[in-house]
């Protein structure tokens, strides 16, 4: 069962595949890549193992900023991340917070449906293109 908040889609493809897919899908639809962030890279210098797990950060201040005004505590959740990661059966993942959460979670619930419809249809379509 997924935490709150969160949807995940199944990927058919290797998760540095996946994670390559969603940063060029990001890209293509006029996003901004701020950082790709390697968990399993991170614990490889300590010596410790982790399965493929990738953390993409990424957005556009246009869909960002009109939030922010509003309540600027989302700023903790902006801009977006997407998680890759593979999973003990060897299968890749890719996980991503709910605009709808995100905004319910900071006192937005009123007011920004139109953005917020289109920050999850963003995120539906760049995520989808990724598996």
């Amino acid at each position: 069962m997924a935490p709150d908040g969160l949807i995940t889609l199944s990927s058919r493809h290797d998760a540095k595949e996946t994670m390559d897919r969603l940063a060029a899908s990001v890209a293509r639809h006029g996003m901004a890549v701020f950082a790709r962030i390697d968990h399993a890279s991170g614990a490889a210098t300590i010596g410790m193992s982790l399965r493929p797990t990738e953390v993409l950060i990424f957005g556009s201040p246009k869909a960002g900023t009109p939030l922010m005004q509003a309540a600027q505590s989302i700023g903790i959740d902006l801009p977006l991340k997407a998680l890759v990661w593979q999973d003990e059966n060897g299968k890749t993942w890719i996980g991503y917070n709910d605009p709808k959460w995100l905004a319910a979670r900071h006192g937005l619930d009123q007011g920004h449906e139109t953005l917020l419809g289109a920050m999850t249809a963003a995120l539906e379509t760049v995520a989808k293109e990724a598996c």
